[in-house]
């Protein structure tokens, strides 16, 4: 009695019939209405270029304006300088001003140098008004080549658009003025034309550099899958970028960041200043529990050695490009120690590949349930990690990630429409 009460109670988990389309509308709305007003009260209550609590509106955007402050007066080493990065934020924003440190390659000092031409706020709502624009579009592009791949009709639901904009990844970036939407767009845009416009997929890949802990992952699939032509694009434009910075900066930025990497590894990563509910990672997870950093190290590496060798057997064999490119987007959060509740930006498109594949073909067993925790995992993994010490997302996104696996098996990894790359 009780077992067959139990099973009548997880089916509906199991084959995610709870999850009609009108949850999926009210649940959308919710968290978009919820977090737009979130926003609004960070802008109506904000006094100057803080807000209520004295932060930088925007928070991290700060470190990447002081940052183009500090290029456009011809000293853009300074950024890599915490002393110095410091200084730069307490005279835009008083002397009582957060650190908020800037890690990234001078690549990105060329946009942030861009936007620091403009007035701050001007800046942080042209920063952010485009990312999610690109971001959207990439998504559209997503669900239009995956649904033509794949026979089904999604990317003409326009169920998606709420869905995308509502994931409260967005607005942990449009919170924290952070690169997520970016991110995500470029990715998801990669992914979106490798096999129409291979070249261009390439690019979209190159111009990720500025997070180069999703780079590992990247051309392992791109190697394993034979996108040659990708590699090449992506190769050139890594190294377009380079010489725009060592034109536009100079070889001494260059310097100067591979030296702060010492500072980001030993400060941010291993000691946890930022806090380890902040990180989303295998590490990160290790040390929440009070793991020591070689422990979080081992842990952190064998998962990425795991993931890494299942994303080339998927991206060699002839499984559909839908999971193959869920796949990726998932395996860069997993493969890095160093990524924020922020960067789960990425699994915006992961998701949007497996819904078109999965509507295709059919929902297998608790897929339409994961696809949901993944959705509403970000809303939730900072909160429930810093509370009570359990990390979500690294167990979520591991979970989706062997349902991929899982599902090519069950395609028997030779589909007509699988990918030809």
């Amino acid at each position: 009695m009780g077992a067959t009460l139990s099973a009548k109670l997880l089916d509906p988990v199991r084959t995610g019939a709870w999850l009609t389309r009108a949850r999926m509308r009210l649940w959308g709305a919710a968290v978009l209405i919820a977090a737009a007003g979130g926003l609004a009260f960070l802008l109506i209550t904000a006094h100057g270029l803080v807000d209520y609590l004295n932060r930088p509106l925007g928070t991290d955007f700060s470190s990447f304006y002081a940052a183009g402050i500090y290029a456009n007066a011809g000293d853009p080493a300074a950024p890599y300088d915490p002393i110095r990065q410091h200084a730069g934020e307490k005279a835009i924003f008083g002397a009582d001003a957060e650190f908020y440190s800037f890690t990234y390659p001078p690549f990105f000092l060329l946009i942030a140098a861009a936007l620091a031409r403009l007035p701050y706020v001007w800046a942080l709502a042209l920063w952010q008004g485009v990312s999610l624009l690109f971001y959207l579009l990439a998504m559209a592009a997503v669900l239009r080549t995956a649904a033509a791949q794949d026979r089904a009709r999604l990317g003409e639901d326009r169920l998606w658009l709420l869905l995308a904009l509502a994931f409260p990844a967005v607005f942990l970036n449009l919170g924290h003025g952070q690169n997520g939407l970016l991110s995500a767009a470029l990715i998801a845009g990669a992914l979106a034309f490798i096999e129409t416009r291979p070249i261009v997929a390439g690019a979209l890949f190159g111009l990720l550099a500025y997070k180069p802990q999703f780079g590992p992952m990247i051309p392992l699939a791109l190697v394993a899958g034979g996108c040659w032509r990708t590699v090449v694009g992506a190769a050139v434009t890594v190294a377009l970028l380079v010489l725009a910075t060592l034109a536009a900066f100079g070889p001494e930025v260059w310097h100067a960041f591979f030296a702060s990497t010492e500072f980001s590894r030993t400060v941010l990563l291993e000691s946890g200043t930022v806090g380890w509910n902040k990180l989303q990672s295998a590490f990160a997870w290790v040390r929440l529990w009070g793991g020591p950093v070689a422990l979080a190290y081992a842990v952190q590496g064998a998962l990425t050695l795991g993931v890494g060798g299942a994303l080339i057997w998927l991206w060699h064999g002839a499984a559909p490009f839908a999971l193959k490119a869920a796949a990726l987007c998932l395996a860069m959060l997993l493969g890095t120690p160093f990524g924020y509740d922020y960067d789960l930006m990425v699994l915006a498109p992961a998701i949007a590949f497996l819904a078109v594949h999965a509507v295709a073909r059919g929902f297998g067993t608790y897929e339409k349930t994961a696809l949901a925790a993944l959705w509403i995992v970000p809303l939730l993994a900072r909160s429930v990690a810093g509370t009570a010490l359990i990390p979500l997302a690294i167990p979520a996104v591991l979970a989706v990630f062997a349902l991929a696996l899982r599902a090519a098996f069950r395609d028997n990894v030779s589909d007509p429409v699988a990918s030809t790359l």
